[in-house]
């Protein structure tokens, strides 16, 4: 990718240009611009040599000095350009970039390196027509993102991803730009029905991430009110009571959305674990059982399972769920609690390097 941008989701825009992408320019520009004199040629390749280890300074003056020799050639602006984009210089390259486009407007690369310091200084707006024209996807999405076009910029930021499948640039701004695309449509919809058991579960789950578990149990028993079978709904209200530790009401709710949508794998395992914090280890070890026959290989399933075993005393299953989650999960925090159970379990069964050996392992990932 050209271009790595750095921002929050409302910042302003850093774009820096990858330096190879000078050779791009000079060979997009050397064919459509009018023969240079010796000098200016000889200024173009100074000012090029310059460019490559990054003597901007001296790429600049002579850049500038082709200009002044070849006013109506392309290829001096948009080196010039280049430069100030590769320097961070990204205000200076917008007047410059204009002016390389009114000589040559049907140069793609002028679109696209103006498109870039655009985006850069904050007007979005301004360069969308500039990466659309070349297809610019990547940076395209992101212009899109920040002048309130989530769809689009959607669309575009996936096309990107499938020419750089991983770039983390570009999966960063996509999240951002599902996340806007995602809360546009909720407000579409609390606005249009508001009354709505979608919209009651909307503003219940608002209240729930932000803790506030009476509003969102509120919410969700207006909405349970108008669609007692809505799926979904007692699982996230049983949820809300798991949040609050009231575990008779949550399993309650787990229960009843299990018996709606019995192959609802995540249904199941909050059902195991709600049973398992009431005591029901049997009834909780047969639920995260079948959990995990809905969902294999789920970690968060398997070390539940793992405990629920090693409390019923089937230590063989527990061994097997958390050294699956050691196996998933290698470094992450609930390996590190999967390896500290697993202590607990060798230490019991009187495996003393065994519990040694997972134990080094817990103090290991717990000093990352």
């Amino acid at each position: 990718m050209f271009v790595v941008i750095s921002s929050s989701k409302f910042g302003s825009l850093q774009v820096m240009i990858n330096a190879v992408f000078a050779l791009f320019v000079l060979a997009q520009t050397a064919a459509a611009t009018p023969e240079l004199s010796p000098q200016a040629m000889q200024d173009l390749q100074a000012g090029t040599a310059a460019e490559k280890r990054q003597d901007f300074e001296t790429a600049i003056s002579e850049f500038r000095e082709v200009i002044q020799l070849e006013p109506k050639a392309a290829i001096g602006f948009v080196k010039l350009g280049n430069v100030y984009i590769e320097s961070r210089h990204y205000g200076e390259a917008i007047p410059v970039l204009k002016k390389a486009l009114e000589q040559d407007p049907d140069l793609p690369v002028i679109h696209q390196l103006l498109g870039y310091a655009l985006l850069s200084q904050g007007y979005a707006a301004e360069a969308i027509p500039h990466l659309d024209k070349v297809h610019e996807s990547g940076a395209l999405g992101i212009a899109q993102m920040q002048t309130g076009h989530p769809s689009e910029a959607v669309s575009n930021l996936r096309a990107a991803l499938e020419k750089m499948p991983n770039d983390p640039d570009l999966l960063y701004y996509l999240g951002q730009a599902s996340e806007a695309l995602s809360q546009q449509s909720l407000d579409a919809l609390t606005a249009a029905t508001p009354n709505s058991p979608r919209a009651h579960q909307v503003r219940a789950h608002s209240y729930f991430v932000l803790h506030q578990f009476a509003e969102a149990e509120k919410e969700y028993q207006q909405a349970l009110a108008l669609r007692p079978d809505l799926p979904g709904l007692h699982l996230e209200l049983g949820e809300v009571y798991a949040g609050s530790s009231l575990w008779s009401k949550a399993a309650e709710n787990f229960l009843t959305e299990t018996k709606l949508q019995p192959g609802n794998a995540e249904a199941a395992y909050r059902l195991g674990d709600a049973w398992m914090q009431q005591g029901k280890l049997q009834d909780a070890l047969q639920e995260l059982k079948r959990a995990d026959l809905l969902r294999p290989d789920n970690s968060d399933t398997l070390y539940a399972l793992g405990k629920a075993a090693a409390l019923t005393g089937d230590s063989a299953a527990a061994e097997h769920a958390l050294t699956r989650v050691v196996a998933i999960e290698n470094d992450s925090p609930l390996a590190a609690q999967a390896h500290y159970s697993l202590a607990g379990l060798y230490r019991k069964q009187g495996k003393a390097q065994e519990a040694e050996r997972e134990m080094r392992a817990f103090h290991k990932l717990e000093r990352r």
